[in-house]
């Protein structure tokens, strides 16, 4: 079969051919006919081998996960079986055990481009930290895909307000358009920081897509402007955009109810990330989630891997 075939962790995929194992065997997963697989900052790291889960094996074939159809005839969206054989490919390793039916009336690569970072936001708010009706939340780094569907999620799952800081100005009036109650662009100076902190004093959860210089800024000040010094902020880091270690005071810890909790794999287990997969399906089926995307022949996946998405835009390879 052809796939994206990565040999070497200093160059990305290129199409190539890439055999199945002859007979899977229990507990290898079941083989689908690959119908759309996204591309994802998640799976670009894990081709470069750059992952903290990453086990160094080559060659891979890159993608965590995509929407497939059966040998009888069903589609699914399906986590792979095999961190090395992955889903940009015509046909994966699906595990049976994580894979949930794709109802009538989506698009496959709605989907596809979708779960993942819906996933993303979904976890944090359901079982890291889960909101409360009403409750406000703030997310950091809300002009991609993931902060524009985290915006979208948050309100679907009953927040009273959610504020979405961002640096890209299209990507923030998008933002808006999908539920934002209040934006704030980031340009990185002092000004960011306080308008962050005034806007969102008062939320009750973070969704911190960025972490980094961003969050070393941004934590101290808005915790300064809580009112109430016990009034508990739960602090969710899921991306980090802007940097793997952020500079932090005890006394914030000790002066303000500070909760930071990390979302991801090894915080959860897969089984419980899986878990709220049918929710999200319903969702997008329903139309009550949008994401954009952009579809690319898997024949050209070296081009696609190289050149620059647009900002909430999320590529998906077609077979």
């Amino acid at each position: 079969m052809k796939a994206a075939v990565v040999r070497s962790f200093d160059q990305g995929p290129q199409y190539d051919s890439f055999e199945l194992p002859a007979q899977p065997g229990p507990g290898d997963g079941v083989v689908v006919d690959v119908l759309a697989a996204a591309l994802s900052p998640r799976v670009r790291s894990a081709a470069s081998g750059g992952h903290y889960t990453s086990r160094g094996v080559l060659p891979m074939v890159p993608g965590l996960d995509g929407v497939g159809r059966l040998a009888s005839g069903q589609r699914i969206y399906f986590f792979g079986a095999s961190d090395t054989v992955g889903t940009m490919a015509e046909q994966a390793l699906a595990d049976d055990r994580l894979a949930v039916p794709v109802p009538d009336g989506v698009s496959s690569s709605v989907i596809a481009a979708g779960m993942l970072p819906a996933i993303s936001a979904w976890v944090p708010l359901t079982k890291r930290a889960p909101i409360l009706p009403g409750q406000s939340v703030l997310v950091l780094g809300a002009t991609g895909t993931s902060g524009q569907l985290a915006v979208q999620i948050a309100k679907h799952l009953g927040a009273g307000e959610v504020i979405a800081v961002g640096r890209d100005p299209a990507g923030l009036d998008k933002a808006r358009a999908l539920g934002a109650d209040q934006v704030v662009r980031w340009t990185a100076t002092a000004g960011d920081v306080e308008a962050v902190a005034r806007a969102a004093s008062e939320v009750d959860i973070v969704l911190d897509y960025l972490w980094g210089d961003v969050t070393s800024k941004v934590m101290p000040l808005l915790c300064r402007h809580r009112q109430a010094e016990s009034r508990a902020l739960r602090w969710v880091l899921i991306g980090s955009a802007a940097g793997d270690e952020i500079a932090l005071s005890s006394v914030l810890l000790r002066k303000r109810n500070l909760q930071i909790l990390g979302s991801g794999q090894g915080a959860s287990t897969t089984a419980e990330i899986f878990s709220v997969t049918p929710e999200i399906v319903a969702a997008f089926a329903d139309r009550k989630l949008a994401v954009g995307l952009r579809e690319v022949a898997l024949a050209d996946v070296a081009t696609a891997w190289s050149a620059r998405a647009e900002a909430g835009e999320r590529v998906v390879f077609v077979p």
